[in-house]
């Protein structure tokens, strides 16, 4: 039986494509984005959130932990590498400061619990939106969740940055009706450096949508970072390249803002915080949508 991992779903979502919709959210990344919005997404393994301000020091945690893995001085403190992540802290936890990212699912499961929002779907011209970490990570699984939804005639959405292999993306891209395509950085080698792998299949997997007359069914996805993804060269890359494509006609400016404090929940290493990194401002993202616009594409901010 077909087995994935989320870390969440987010139902009644209204920001992940059309319409009221269900966002499923997979562990597992093979990208590695410095500014990454959900690094518990980046593994597929489990991970413990640690919320201090809401812990009362019960202590109850430190007796339940099988890996004595938790200690309390002016605050509860985990040894992540003696950390297993069971989750028998999680149960016990009467305030829930200490929450677990990750379970598993199966295909049927999942199914049923999407077609309790059918309802919503067909009223607002919903659907289902499958998110991540990267959500083709788990490519069979994926596959097979989009096929049901196609049966139920339910609008399926992909989100993803599309660092597959092309002969891969082809076999599984006619299973949806939408695809929020991050789109970060033209320069390979930038692009290395700052999500540690190459765009090649980025850009080739894009090229393949466009080719196929797709393009109309492509939301980008551009995260807004100064001096990262926001310089003038890259943005002078990105109109090129996307001017050059069929069809491609939305544009989403993220802009940046820092979660450093939820790296410092997962007991996490925030790469940002050694570099001096802020969100772009009012005026800056103006003159990012007006370079946008005026290059022909329907500019949104956020989503």
């Amino acid at each position: 039986m077909l087995q994935g991992k989320i870390f969440d779903i987010k139902r009644f979502a209204i920001h992940d494509g059309p319409g009221i919709r269900t966002t499923i959210f997979f562990k597992g990344c093979n990208m590695k984005c410095l500014w990454c919005h959900n690094p518990e997404g980046l593994d597929e393994s489990n991970d413990i959130f640690y919320y201090e301000e809401k812990c009362i020091r019960c202590g109850d945690c430190i007796t339940a932990c099988p890996e004595d893995a938790l200690v309390m001085n002016n605050k509860t403190m985990i040894d992540r590498k003696k950390c297993s992540t069971c989750g028998a802290c999680v149960e016990v936890c009467p305030t829930e400061s200490l929450t677990r990212a990750g379970r598993d699912v199966h295909l049927q499961a999942l199914m049923d619990t999407i077609k309790r929002s059918k309802i919503f779907y067909e009223t607002s011209g919903g659907g289902v939106t499958i998110s991540g970490g990267e959500p083709l990570f788990h490519f069979d699984f994926v596959k097979e969740l989009a096929k049901k939804c196609k049966e139920e005639n339910i609008h399926v959405a992909l989100d993803t940055a599309g660092h597959i292999q092309p002969k891969r993306f082809k076999k599984i891209m006619k299973y949806f009706d939408l695809f929020l395509y991050d789109l970060k950085i033209i320069d390979e080698d930038e692009h290395i450096k700052y999500t540690g792998v190459t765009n090649r299949y980025v850009i080739q997997n894009l090229e393949e949508l466009s080719e196929q007359g797709r393009g109309g069914e492509v939301w980008i996805r551009f995260p807004m970072i100064p001096d990262i993804t926001y310089t003038e060269a890259n943005i002078e890359d990105m109109i090129g390249f996307l001017s050059d494509l069929n069809s491609i006609e939305d544009i989403y400016i993220l802009p940046f803002h820092d979660v450093e404090e939820k790296y410092k929940k997962l007991g996490r290493p925030y790469s940002l915080s050694s570099i001096d990194i802020r969100a772009p401002t009012k005026r800056e993202i103006k003159k990012m949508k007006d370079k946008f616009s005026k290059a022909g594409f329907r500019v949104h901010i956020g989503g």
